[in-house]
């Protein structure tokens, strides 16, 4: 197993995109440490039940870790999440909060397992293609996308020779795993015709963490089934403008 024994930290690993990802370690002989405000159904090695925008929660989540696994190979900053935008109101608080999962908790965590990383560990933060094209009201959840890969570029610099940093934008996954939710139009978008699943990210993370990519930090690698990448005009494949 390529990761056999290997002890990966996530956040956010309760569900969707970041319990595929620590599935998927576990697979390959991991041993998992989650963190998330949601309980779990998923047995981990580790879980703490904590607010990551918390400081206190992200001291003692590291502290519950190190005592455990004494050092780290791999730590997954994989929650997010969005409080609206302008049209929705959302308020200094709730922009804040977002930051806070999204930017501020990484850098803290980093910043908390550093002297705890074994030889050859990696960090993958979990950004969006949002950080780089957008729909109305999601300032909150692109801002804090977009600052984390600016993360991602920094702190591979300042890390080099320690910890190999980088990130993963995903685009539009399916995490509730049912395909008859999507019309041809929604599969038509993407140049490999579906939409994306969870474990399209979670295999692009442990690429990244093996030992087979060290020479890879400070990428941003985009899974998006090429969706950015193609134009889509009125009336052409499968999608039609309509206002409201």
């Amino acid at each position: 197993m390529k990761f056999n024994n290997k002890k990966v930290v996530i956040t956010g690993g309760s569900r969707g995109i970041g319990e595929a990802i620590g599935r998927e370690f576990k697979k390959e002989g991991a041993r998992v440490a989650v963190i998330d405000k949601e309980k779990t159904q998923t047995d981990w090695e580790i879980f703490y039940q904590g607010d990551i925008a918390v400081e206190k929660d992200l001291i003692k989540f590291t502290r519950v870790v190190r005592e455990q696994f004494k050092k780290i190979d791999y730590l997954i900053n994989n929650a997010g999440l969005s409080k609206n935008g302008l049209l929705s109101n959302c308020s200094f608080t709730d922009f804040n909060y977002v930051l806070k999962v999204g930017v501020t908790a990484p850098y803290i965590l980093t910043k908390l397992f550093l002297p705890y990383f074994n030889s050859g560990a990696a960090i993958i933060n979990i950004s969006s293609t949002r950080a780089f094209m957008s729909q109305p009201d999601t300032e909150s959840y692109s801002a804090a996308k977009g600052g984390i890969v600016a993360l991602t570029y920094a702190m591979a610099v300042s890390l080099a020779g320690k910890v190999r940093v980088n990130s993963v934008s995903p685009g539009w996954i399916d995490v509730s795993k049912d395909s008859n939710n999507w019309t041809d139009a929604d599969r038509e978008q993407h140049p490999v015709k579906r939409i994306g699943k969870v474990e399209d990210i979670a295999h692009a993370v442990l690429f990244l963490c093996n030992e087979k990519s060290g020479f890879i930090t400070g990428e941003n690698l985009v899974v998006d089934g090429g969706m950015s990448r193609l134009m889509v005009y009125h009336n052409d494949n499968n999608w039609i403008y309509k206002s409201d």
